[in-house]
């Protein structure tokens, strides 16, 4: 929605400018409409089980000037904040007045657009008559590019699939065959690859038709007018929300599991005059594996923390990022340069919103989670002769060839007030997807999924609990997987005298411990056990609601031995845990 207005500066209801606020209104609300049905093309035309069914995409439309107007609401921050800065590169390629009817644009470009090889973004101008009056853009994920396969085991990005410079994708409505020929050529699953990428084409296409229709209907030539007060007010409305805050730095650190030593994330937030300054030094050095991440993802993630936690109702726009300056030293893990390896460099980003609400929570105690999962433990697995191999088998045993991706959610972290949520993909907001699906589509089995008991961490409010999985494939055969799962080792922490969530592991079904990272073989006859992390509780324990220690209990969410080792609680007491006084 649009920012409220002040009410002690509205205008009478019959006052010129009272009326243009209301036609504009309307306008912003059909205007995300059209991107939502951009979006929703996306995930009906899409072959790839990641955009159909997960919605891992962002979809947006744009001024001349290369600005974010309006987003779709479903897609992720990584996708749509990345894609914000990666439309003006494409100007910088491909300027409007050498644009015709018909063109598209196309990269994935780490450095340029979503900070890996496995997005891909299209962008395409909007014509009115023989003038470009606007951009539609969209940013999607492939579950495969070539290379060595989605995963960290990368030591540079020219490992880790077919890179795409800025190219013409179509002009003048003739698609790039010799550019589809070449990506053909170098990814495993051609057909579905080559599919989705039209699929983004009509789907912008379709789009542009939309946008024409409902500007015409409000007399509008062009979207750059609108696109000015949508754009201003969201910046006047981001910088009076920063206005309310205290003024001063606030520091955060956090460790994570990294690749094969630990990662440290460490912030200092400024809040200044109308601006916010999220500085990463003191981070992490560069990785030599695949888990890097490019400055422009990390200013996605970071910017989508700030604005979630001060300013969650403004429209996320050009106008509203714009107050929120981000850095990071160059060398870090947070900002590589090419050609360092990044193709997981979701497994660092998605832990950045967390670190800024723990620079938040000494101003926003109140407002913001506690640490949680975070990082999106999606299971990127292979099948065929490749993995018999490399399970000591002759490829001639091999079982069906395949190569599929389907995402799981450890817990958030709790909220002053309200227990963490279970199973969600916080922050990247990527839906799950079905067992049926996955299983109807490969041949895999999920053979366990439910709700990881005792994973949430014990608090006043506690933390959200995570999943544990069992996959194997239909005949047993062996199959590989890419570790990308981090808090295995170092869990979400508690706040206020909370514990700690439960950290994640990854096993066999015969107890094999197997790493975190990297890519791996299961064995024949045997199954991949995933337990996710849960995600960290906010104050004491001992002060949780009776009520709510019962429910838990009685909704398998906590053990009989949590109960009592962790709050306290006796069934054979009257009063096992201090009730909270509800006033």
């Amino acid at each position: 929605m649009m920012d409220h207005k002040d009410p002690t500066t509205e205008a009478p209801p019959d006052d010129p400018a009272s009326n243009r606020t209301i036609r504009l209104q309307v306008i912003w609300t059909r205007l995300i409409s059209v991107v939502e049905e951009q979006a929703r093309l996306l995930m009906r035309t899409a072959f790839s089980p990641t955009v159909r069914e997960a919605g891992d995409l962002s979809a947006g439309v744009f001024d001349t000037r290369a600005r974010l107007v309006a987003q779709a609401v479903t897609g992720t921050p990584g996708h749509v904040n990345s894609m914000a800065a990666a439309v003006g590169h494409f100007l910088d390629a491909f300027p409007i007045d050498t644009m015709r009817p018909g063109d598209h644009f196309i990269t994935n470009d780490p450095w340029l657009a979503s900070g890996h090889l496995h997005d891909v973004t299209v962008v395409s101008p909007v014509f009115r008559n023989d003038s470009v009056i606007a951009l539609l853009a969209c940013t999607c994920h492939q579950v495969d590019i070539g290379g060595l396969g989605q995963g960290p085991d990368g030591r540079s990005v020219f490992e880790e699939g077919l890179c795409i410079p800025r190219l013409p994708l179509a002009r003048a409505g003739e698609v790039n065959q010799d550019l589809l020929d070449i990506i053909r050529a170098n990814v495993r699953q051609p057909d579905e690859v080559i599919g989705d990428i039209l699929s983004y084409i009509g789907a912008n296409e379709a789009s542009a038709r939309r946008l024409i229709a409902m500007l015409d209907e409000f007399g509008e030539t062009g979207l750059d007018s609108v696109a000015n007060d949508i754009i201003d007010r969201s910046s006047a409305a981001m910088q009076r929300a920063i206005a309310r805050l205290p003024r001063g730095r606030y520091r955060y650190a956090m460790r994570i599991d990294g690749f094969d030593s630990p990662v440290d994330l460490v912030a200092e937030l400024e809040v200044g005059e109308g601006r916010i300054r999220v500085d990463f030094d003191g981070s992490s050095s560069a990785s030599h594996r695949g888990i890097n991440v490019v400055l422009n993802y990390t200013r996605a993630y970071t910017a989508f923390g700030v604005r979630a936690a001060i300013a969650p109702e403004v429209p996320n726009n050009a106008g509203s990022l714009e107050p929120i300056d981000i850095t990071a030293p160059v060398g870090s893990i947070l900002n590589v340069e090419r050609p360092w390896p990044v193709c997981a460099r979701h497994i660092i980003g998605q832990f950045l919103p967390d670190v800024v609400f723990g620079a938040l929570a000494a101003i926003l105690p109140e407002e913001v989670p506690a640490e949680g999962a975070s990082c999106i433990w999606g299971a990127q697995l292979r099948g065929g002769a490749v993995a018999a191999m490399a399970a000591g088998e002759d490829a001639g045993s091999a079982g069906q060839s395949f190569e599929t991706l389907f995402f799981n959610s450890g817990g958030a972290g709790a909220r002053a007030g309200e227990d963490g949520m279970s199973g969600t993909a916080f922050p990247s907001g990527v839906k799950s997807i079905a067992a049926e699906i996955v299983e109807s589509n490969y041949p895999v089995v999920i053979w366990r999924k439910e709700l990881r008991c005792d994973s949430g961490g014990a608090g006043r409010w506690r933390g959200g609990l995570g999943q544990s999985l069992e996959i194997g494939t239909v005949d047993g055969a062996p199959f590989q997987f890419f570790g990308m799962f981090d808090r295995v080792i170092h869990p979400a922490r508690g706040r206020n005298g909370a514990l700690d969530g439960l950290a994640g592991r990854v096993a066999l079904d015969d107890g094999t411990r197997m790493a975190g990272m990297g890519l791996q073989t299961v064995p024949r006859d045997r199954r991949l056990c995933l337990d996710l992390p849960g995600g960290a509780g906010i104050g004491p324990a001992t002060e949780r609601e009776r009520e709510s220690v019962e429910t838990d209990l009685r909704l398998g969410y906590i053990s009989e031995g949590c109960a009592v080792s962790d709050y306290g609680f006796d069934a054979g007491r009257t009063v096992p845990c201090r009730k909270i006084d509800q006033g």
